[in-house]
């Protein structure tokens, strides 16, 4: 490209980082400005006392997406990090001696589902056949739309899935399971979508196929390996990275991007693109130059917020497997503590991941790193005292469902919760996941990757197109560099 112009993003997590890549394999002079002093946003690690944690995504689905990614490049996930497939996938427990365990691979997990509902092996693989169809149209094609008219949704493929934009992923799994925990296991995928499955669309039913048909993996030594890994990629690209550079101000002239304040100096370039929160983006903007309300922000439905331990224990844990679901209590009244009456849930589902069944490395020998993870409403009061209370809370249950005790073998444990999104990333409300992806938040339903009022100001991210979680993500990099792209392109023509 011959147009080459001085490119400033905002951030450097999964999307901006992809986008780096993509502008600087165009030519483009690209620096990453990051508030904090490492590289991933939400995806940092934390290190302490010789353990390793992930302090964000654990969760390695839909690697199809990450080769995908780096094959635009030339590359092989390969060249970078080394995947894990895991085997179980994950177990989820009911109660004591009572759990289900999620093979990595479909054949056995209809075999477990027949097991506890007669019939139910069947209906599964129409499910998944449906999803693996629904997937087909949506990761190979329609999330890498830029999100720009509700047309990009119309295809000969999507014509005949209408009904099912309009139906719900719990409606059309009750239709065919009556096992409850056969049905919490088939919605559970959809979480990472941040919203209720109630409110999820039928369609979303790929999900399932990315957890039961391409299993889950486990980067090598954690999810900081693709950080690593995209970063390095971005850097042999030309990409120049500046750390601790708190963005203080977008600076627009004549209804222009022209510069960005960091720690109180004016950086001038031709392209302003945010990965930060959009919310908060917008917020460094004088009030005209804002696309959306703070009265917009407020009637989305966003994902929910997290309250995550990191936890170092002396020993290593019965019991468990790398991932752990604990739906020992009701699954329904914590989804309605998160989205219908907001508040700090009685009885909590809760994940605990245990990177060190899977890498050495992520504990010293001997030792076991857990990270739990309580999912809660975004905007909710965050104290250092509700923080231990519900510690303790699934402490007790942990230990009474994996038979064992495990306070007294704590070296140390960490806590990160709302105030904590709220100050390290400047997340809306302390959300963890971004806005959810409900029927009226879909595809060009979404924040805009290009700005309505500034010229030259984009965003990406899990705010935008096409939506949370990683893989996206990666996706939401590259739609921004195409507008990018094609606005300069059209400029020389």
């Amino acid at each position: 490209m011959k147009n080459i112009k001085k490119i400033t993003i905002i951030g450097s997590g999964f999307s901006a980082l992809a986008a780096s890549c993509y502008l600087a394999k165009s030519g483009h002079d690209v620096t990453v400005y990051e508030k904090n002093a490492t590289t991933g946003g939400r995806a940092r690690q934390l290190k302490k006392e010789g353990f390793t944690f992930d302090m964000g995504p654990s969760w390695y689905w839909m690697p199809d997406v990450f080769d995908r990614f780096f094959a635009d490049f030339g590359k092989k996930t390969t060249d970078y990090y080394e995947l894990i497939k895991l085997a179980p996938a994950y177990r989820v427990y009911y109660g004591i001696d009572d759990f289900i365990t999620i093979a990595d691979n479909l054949r056995d997990i209809t075999i477990a589902f027949e097991a506890i509902e007669k019939g139910s092996g069947s209906l599964l693989n129409e499910f998944m056949a449906e999803a693996k169809s629904n997937y087909d149209i949506a990761i190979k094609d329609l999330v890498y739309r830029p999100g720009i008219s509700p047309l990009e949704l119309i295809t000969a493929e999507t014509a005949m899935k209408v009904g099912q934009f309009f139906s719900t992923i719990s409606k059309d799994v009750r239709k065919k399971f009556k096992n409850e925990r056969l049905i919490q296991i088939l919605e559970f995928p959809v979480l990472f979508l941040g919203a209720k499955p109630s409110d999820t669309p039928s369609f979303y039913s790929f999900m399932n196929y990315a957890d039961f048909g391409l299993g889950t993996w486990h980067p090598k030594t954690g999810m900081f390996d693709v950080v690593r890994g995209i970063e390095s990629l971005a850097r042999e690209l030309g990409v120049k990275f500046q750390m601790n550079s708190n963005i203080e101000k977008i600076i627009v002239v004549h209804k222009t991007a022209k510069s960005i304040q960091v720690n109180g100096e004016i950086i001038t370039s031709d392209v302003i693109l945010s990965g930060a929160d959009y919310h908060h983006t917008e917020t460094l903007l004088d009030m005209e130059h804002r696309t959306y309300s703070e009265k917009y922000w407020d009637s989305r439905v966003f994902a929910p917020s997290s309250l995550l331990f990191y936890v170092g224990f002396n020993k290593k844990i019965k019991n468990i497997s790398h991932h752990a679901l604990f739906f020992d209590v009701d699954f329904y009244q914590h989804a309605k503590d998160i989205y219908d009456e907001p508040q700090w849930p009685k009885e909590p589902l809760f994940y605990a991941n245990f990177p060190s069944v899977t890498d050495e490395t992520a504990a010293p020998e001997g030792m076991e790193s857990g990270f739990f993870l309580i999912p809660l409403a975004p905007g909710i009061n965050d104290t250092e005292a509700l923080r231990e209370e519900y510690f303790e809370k699934i402490m007790d249950r942990f230990e009474t469902l994996t038979q064992q005790k495990v306070r007294n073998t704590i070296l140390f444990k960490q806590s990160f919760c709302k105030n904590d999104f709220v100050s390290e990333y400047n997340s809306y409300k302390g959300n963890a996941y971004g806005m959810a992806n409900t029927l009226l938040q879909t595809a060009f339903l979404r924040p805009k990757l290009k700005s309505k009022k500034v010229k030259n100001l984009y965003f990406t991210g899990q705010l935008t197109v096409p939506g949370p979680g990683v893989p996206p993500a990666l996706i939401s990099g590259k739609l921004v560099s195409e507008l990018i792209n094609k606005q300069f392109l059209a400029q020389q023509l």
